[in-house]
C-alpha cells in the first residue's frame, strides 16, 4: 500500500508522475450525501461546529473520488464568529455579519481573549483530530483560514459584495483602525493555523479570495495582502518549522501570481482560472510548486472542452511540482460524472 502523501511531496518541490488532485469546496452541495448531512445539521454554522457532521462531509469526496487531499470542512468566517461578531448564513444569499464599522465595534472584539476565542473554535480542532486517524495514510489533511484582508472585508461590510466598496472605503478613510483590524486577524489566525497543525493538519491553505478588490493605493496588494500573509506564515513556522502553506490570491492577476511565493514565503501558489497557466509556469522557477487552475465552469459543462483544458494544464505542468485543482471552488450545479471524467483524464497521464 502506498503511504506517501503526494500533495506533501509536491509542496516540498517534488514532481509526481501523476499530479495529485483535490478540489476547492470538494465537500459541497453538488454531492447528494453532503446535502443529506447539511439538512440534518440545520444550519451551515452548525455543520461547521458539529465535529461528527464535519468529519463526515470532509470524508465524503475522499470516499467517492479517492482524492489525494482532504480539506477540513469549515469556513473562513468562524474567526469573526469566535471574536464575538454575530455571523449567520442566509440560504441562497451568503453570510451576514454585524458590521465592524467603527472604533467602538472594533474595541468590542478586543474583549474576547485568546482563551474564549479558541474555546469557541475547539470543535474544529476536534474535527481535525478525528480526521487524522480516519483518513487513508496517503491522503494529506489540509487546514485553512482566510487571509486578513479577505476576512476583514466581510467584517466591515457585513456581507460579501462584487466590488467591496464599503470595505475599501473604510480602509482608505480609517487606515489606522483598519491596520488594527488587520493586525488583530494576523494575531488570531496565526495561532489558529498553529493549532490546526497541532490537531493533525499536514498543510494549510490561506484563502485571499478578495485579492482582486483591494483598497486603492500604491502596491496595495503588498500592504494589505502579501505582507500580512507573510507575517502569518513566519509566525506559524516559528512554532511549526517548515509548515507547508499554499496561498491562493484569487483575482490578483498574472503579475501578482508571480509574486505570491517570493513575497509571502508560501510553498505554493494557487492559480485562479483567469490566469494563463502555461505562461505563468514558464516564469515560475521549475522547483516552485503550483496548484490549479481549471475553470469551474468548464467542469460544469464537461465534454471535449473539459478534456482539452485538463490536457493543457497537464502539459504546462510537465516536469514541475503541481497539484491539480480548480481555479476556484466547485459549483453546486457540477455533475458528478464530469468530476469522474476529469479524474480519469488526469490519472491516465
Amino acid at each position: 500500500m502506498n503511504t506517501s502523501k503526494s500533495v506533501l511531496n509536491v509542496l516540498k518541490g517534488k514532481t509526481e508522475n501523476v499530479p495529485p488532485i483535490w478540489m476547492m469546496r470538494q465537500a459541497g452541495r453538488y454531492l447528494p450525501e453532503y446535502r443529506a448531512v447539511r439538512a440534518k445539521a440545520g444550519s451551515f454554522l452548525n455543520l461547521c461546529y458539529n465535529s461528527k457532521y464535519a468529519v463526515e462531509v470532509t470524508l465524503q469526496p475522499i470516499q467517492r473520488f479517492n482524492l489525494d487531499a482532504a480539506i477540513l470542512f469549515s469556513d473562513i468566517l468562524v474567526i469573526p464568529d469566535a471574536l464575538g461578531q454575530k455571523v449567520s448564513f442566509v440560504e441562497g444569499e451568503g453570510p451576514r455579519l454585524d458590521p465592524v464599522d467603527s472604533y467602538d465595534k472594533f474595541i468590542s472584539l478586543e474583549e474576547f481573549g485568546s482563551k474564549a476565542i479558541f474555546n469557541h473554535l475547539e470543535p474544529i480542532f476536534e474535527t481535525l483530530d478525528v480526521l487524522k486517524s480516519r483518513l487513508p495514510s496517503n491522503v494529506t489533511l489540509l487546514g485553512f483560514c482566510g487571509a486578513p484582508w479577505t476576512v476583514a472585508s466581510y467584517m466591515i461590510a457585513g456581507q460579501g459584495s462584487i466590488d467591496l466598496t464599503k470595505a475599501k472605503s473604510f480602509a482608505n478613510a480609517n487606515p489606522k483602525l483598519f491596520d488594527l483590524l488587520i493586525q488583530k486577524l494576523i494575531d488570531v489566525q496565526s495561532e489558529y493555523l498553529i493549532r490546526q497543525f497541532r490537531a493533525g493538519a499536514n498543510a494549510v491553505q490561506i484563502f485571499e479570495s478578495h485579492a482582486g478588490n483591494l483598497p486603492v493605493g500604491e502596491d496595495s496588494i503588498l500592504r494589505w495582502s502579501f505582507n500580512p500573509i507573510r507575517e502569518m506564515i513566519s509566525r506559524v513556522r516559528a512554532v511549526i518549522p517548515d509548515a507547508p502553506v499554499i496561498v491562493f490570491a484569487k483575482g490578483s492577476g498574472f503579475e501578482n501570481h508571480l509574486r505570491v511565493i517570493p513575497e509571502t514565503k508560501a510553498n505554493a501558489v494557487g492559480v485562479d482560472w483567469a490566469v494563463n497557466f502555461s505562461e505563468l509556469r514558464k516564469l515560475i522557477p521549475i522547483t516552485s510548486p503550483t496548484q490549479g487552475n481549471l475553470n469551474p465552469l468548464t467542469l460544469v459543462n464537461g465534454g471535449y472542452k473539459l478534456d482539452e483544458e485538463v490536457d493543457s494544464i497537464l502539459i504546462s505542468a510537465t516536469g514541475t511540482p503541481h497539484i491539480f485543482n480548480l481555479g476556484h471552488g466547485i459549483t453546486p450545479d457540477t455533475p458528478i460524472n464530469h468530476v469522474e471524467q476529469m479524474l480519469s483524464r488526469i490519472r491516465k497521464c
